[in-house]
């Protein structure tokens, strides 16, 4: 066992005169203790879209319809029931009795004062490209609304499940965007109880959680803090100070399973990783990239099989669109680009650039990852700097048109349609380094009617074009790893969402 102790201390680089036999936090304090990758920028959920944002609203907060992660039915969740009374109106019928973490009871004038608020572009939330395909809400009585939609979306249900909680009408005209981001308020399994801007926060047991599709929590109470670096989060593990770690590399992983002292899993996830290209010359007109030669070399050039394999190892496998194989949509039958260095080089001097050229890419995870492609650019001459930031000052950065080049990684906000990744990248917004009308048109024909098969026929020709024109670098999925104490009972989803209240203690 010593031996077992001192590789992976070495591996996290924390190895010291410090006994190696290491204490858990488990279940003797009643807390369990999470460790996050990322910063959540603000518990107001309409104002952060990472994916640690996600997963604490789905602690705190709830929508009308709730998505069973095993079944994949839309199950009510502060609605009752609902119906279509034509092809732009939903109807919910909303739960009675229902109360908010601070006492306010829950009805109609909460629903319509949320969803008229997100999709006010005045409000400025962050997250207005999932809310804008509704127009308004209407309410009938007490426990009756009406969501208008701006058009037929075939992700309607989709999206009321995963991003559009319910906000407490009287707290947040009280206490504002500053002050539902400092203590929000929801009818959630769990509450907030402190927070520590970029550090961390604590949820306890919400005791007036309904009887709703979500489980009532088994833990009373669970601390979460923010470690970004795998090697202190594997410190803090071995140390006894967490019951949970996950996304970390597959070499960890073996040696945590290894070492027989966690209970360590692997299960595959929605996510794929890609590079965006400023196609559009957004950073500049004189922009190497705006021709499709180069775009194309850059494709060339990424060893993609050989960072699969040597650094992601298990789990993930190389895609060729920008998408997910087990998504709706998804389609895979497009121009691929092998690792062909010759080739890329050949393009860029047709281009006019024998030498190469100086770029920049922004990253915000897998450094490791990013270094390769670095790495695999140089030796076909495109020297690129890497700009290593917090996931939402990227897109801040990527918002004003000042990425070359982005790493970027995308779960889909776990839905397994591409309606829920490829329109983000590639619908006139300000994360489209592309700015083609025809793709875009294409996405939005495919997003506005429910016909599976014209739905189908749309994508095929948007991704087409995308590879095409090589406007980005499709790169692989990802496989999801997680370590638990052998205290902490877990099952992880392929969604990536990490549901607290369906942990409980052995």
């Amino acid at each position: 066992m010593r031996e077992k102790w001192v590789g992976l201390m070495l591996a996290a680089g924390t190895l010291s005169t410090a006994a190696y036999v290491p204490a858990y936090a488990g279940k003797d304090d009643g807390v369990a203790h999470i460790v996050l990758n990322g910063e959540v920028g603000t518990l107001n959920y309409y104002f952060d879209s990472s994916r640690e944002g996600l997963i604490t609203g789905l602690q705190i907060y709830d929508g009308l319809v709730y998505r069973d992660p095993a079944s994949g039915e839309f199950k009510g969740d502060l609605a009752e029931s609902w119906s279509w009374p034509d092809d732009k109106t939903i109807e919910f019928k909303l739960r009675r009795g229902i109360k908010f973490s601070n006492g306010e009871a829950f009805d109609a004038d909460d629903v319509v004062f949320t969803i008229n608020y997100i999709v006010d572009p005045a409000n400025k939330i962050v997250l207005y490209d999932w809310v804008k395909w509704m127009k308004s809400a209407e309410k009938i009585d007490a426990y009756t609304v009406r969501i208008h939609l701006a058009q037929p979306y075939a992700m309607a249900m989709a999206a009321l499940s995963g991003f559009v909680p319910m906000y407490p009408k009287d707290y947040y005209e009280k206490a504002g965007v500053s002050g539902m981001a400092a203590m929000p308020v929801g009818t959630g399994p769990y509450k907030v109880t402190s927070v520590t801007p970029g550090s961390g926060y604590t949820l306890e047991r919400n005791p007036n959680y309904f009887d709703g599709p979500k489980a009532k929590p088994a833990i009373e109470k669970i601390e979460i803090r923010t470690i970004r670096d795998v090697n202190t989060q594997l410190a803090e593990l071995m140390s006894g100070n967490l019951d949970f770690m996950w996304q970390f590399p597959s070499d960890v992983a073996k040696n945590l399973a290894g070492a027989g002292e966690f209970n360590v899993t692997s299960r595959p996830g929605l996510r794929v990783g890609f590079l965006a290209l400023d196609a559009a010359g957004r950073t500049s007109e004189q922009s190497p990239l705006k021709d499709v030669r180069v775009r194309k070399a850059i494709n060339y050039a990424i060893d993609r099989k050989g960072i699969v394999e040597g650094l992601l190892q298990g789990g993930s496998e190389i895609i060729n669109s920008l998408c997910n194989p087990a998504q709706f949509g998804c389609d895979t039958q497009v121009q691929s680009y092998e690792y062909n260095p010759t080739k890329a080089k050949e393009l860029l001097k047709e281009a006019g650039y024998p030498d190469g050229f100086k770029t920049e890419m922004g990253v915000y995870r897998d450094r490791p990852l990013a270094e390769a492609m670095v790495s695999n650019l140089a030796s076909v001459g495109i020297n690129v700097e890497t700009s290593v930031l917090q996931y939402s000052a990227l897109t801040a950065k990527r918002t004003e048109g000042k990425v070359p080049i982005s790493f970027l990684t995308d779960g889909s906000s776990s839905i397994a349609d591409v309606a829920a990744i490829t329109p983000i990248y590639f619908g006139l917004s300000n994360q489209d380094y592309a700015q083609d009308k025809d793709v875009a048109g294409d996405l939005q024909t495919a997003g506005a009617t429910v016909d599976e098969a014209k739905r189908k026929a749309a994508y095929s020709k948007a991704f087409n074009r995308i590879a095409d024109q090589a406007y980005v670098v499709p790169l692989w999925s990802y496989s999801v790893n997680y370590a638990l104490s052998k205290d902490l009972k877990f099952d992880p989803t392929p969604d990536e969402l990490v549901r607290f209240f369906d942990m409980a203690w052995n």
